[in-house]
């Protein structure tokens, strides 16, 4: 199968090894960020730094005219990557060999949300999430289309994979997160996931809801929650808590809100692509879900885009309903953490590779090239020299 390694361009730009040791790794192919979330990150092998902070959501390039008298516009990164970054890195990784392909984050951005706040998720208790741009808002879903368009098609690029490409909620991988001493489980989540913007409301409105009542609903169901009574799981704890027919109306107005962004994102990023040029999502089969891996239907994202980037970290039974489909032609990509220390198990890739490929898997994702330590990637050059 092929294999493909998440890189950032700061791993790459000032270390002239770089590209050769990930080419070493055994892959053919790198997901390069280019429009990228705050993060800290480890950097084990650069001579020049061990740490590097990206103090908020930016390209990873200067942003084009495209941009110019928008009220909402990408962030240029600050010293964590200047300049041209990603086109730096995307020149070194290829003259080693290696097919480049973008790695764009889209609906999660807390420097959006903090500057914007209008933009931002609303619980129904009238709590914003700034990491959590609501896709159902006009203004947000341009400027969304636009960035995956632009960030996604940049010189040298084969391809892209669109993260957070959907609904994103409560859970988040915060900065000293404090928000796990109630367990809220699945349906939980939902419920405080489901955002109570204008336009949100109006979109519950379009449903046969009430806004305000609907609000009161999730309020009054989590009550017990808060006390600690348990959550049921899927979507069945959603219905038991909500009533199956206001569960379903708002499942209806948010899996259509997020559909309709898919297809025109992946639209206008197919007009501003040369021809060939590949785009997939980071997906999730279950619609409702929240995050950086978007719930989607597979059979319509299979439709919309070239094939799915699941995660496999743990399990690879995720592939399952994607595989399902059938789909000619279709990238199933199943996605490793490979870095011990965040929870992956580089030891076991051989093992773990062949049962996603019997699951329908028909390539890998490797996270992450440049966080992982020498024993890690150790084990991966190892692992992948078996296929």
């Amino acid at each position: 199968m092929k294999a493909s390694a998440f890189v950032y361009p700061w791993d790459v730009n000032g270390d002239p090894e770089a590209p050769a040791r990930t080419a070493a790794l055994g892959i053919t192919q790198v997901t390069l960020a280019s429009a990228y979330h705050s993060t800290r990150a480890l950097t084990p092998r650069h001579p020049r730094h061990r740490i590097v902070t990206a103090e908020h959501a930016a390209v990873l390039y200067p942003p084009g005219d495209r941009w110019s008298g928008r009220t909402l516009s990408p962030y240029p990164a600050g010293d964590w990557a200047p300049g041209d970054a990603f086109g730096e890195a995307a020149e070194a990784l290829a003259d080693a060999g290696l097919e480049v392909h973008t790695w764009v984050v889209l609906a999660h951005n807390s420097r959006l949300g903090a500057e914007h706040p209008d933009t931002s998720v609303v619980n129904a208790y009238g709590d914003r999430y700034p990491w959590a741009p609501c896709i159902a808002q006009p203004a947000t879903r341009a400027y969304l289309i636009e960035l995956a368009a632009e960030a996604a098609v940049r010189p040298g690029a084969r391809g892209t994979e669109l993260e957070s490409l959907g609904w994103y909620g409560l859970a988040h991988l915060h900065a000293h997160d404090k928000t796990a001493g109630v367990g809220l489980g699945d349906a939980g989540q939902y419920l405080m996931s489901l955002c109570f913007c204008p336009a949100c409301r109006d979109g519950y409105a379009a449903e046969g809801l009430d806004a305000g009542e609907l609000a009161a609903a999730v309020r009054d169901a989590l009550e017990p929650v808060w006390r600690g009574a348990a959550c049921d799981g899927g979507w069945a704890g959603v219905e038991k808590l909500l009533g199956a027919a206001r569960a379903g109306a708002t499942r209806a107005w948010r899996d259509r809100t997020a559909r309709t962004l898919q297809e025109a994102a992946v639209a206008a990023v197919r007009r501003a692509a040369p021809e060939g040029f590949q785009v997939l999502l980071h997906a999730d089969p279950v619609s409702y879900h929240c995050g950086a891996n978007a719930g989607v239907d597979p059979a319509h994202i299979l439709s919309v885009a070239d094939g799915v980037v699941v995660p496999c970290t743990g399990g690879a039974g995720l592939l399952t309903p994607f595989a399902r489909e059938g789909r000619d032609g279709a990238v199933l990509a199943a996605n490793f953490t490979v870095v011990s220390g965040m929870g992956g198990s580089p030891g076991t890739l051989a093992a773990d590779a062949a049962e996603a490929r019997r699951l329908g898997a028909t390539e890998l994702r490797l996270y992450h090239a440049g966080l992982a330590s020498d024993g890690d990637l150790e084990a991966v050059r190892s692992a992948l020299a078996g296929r």
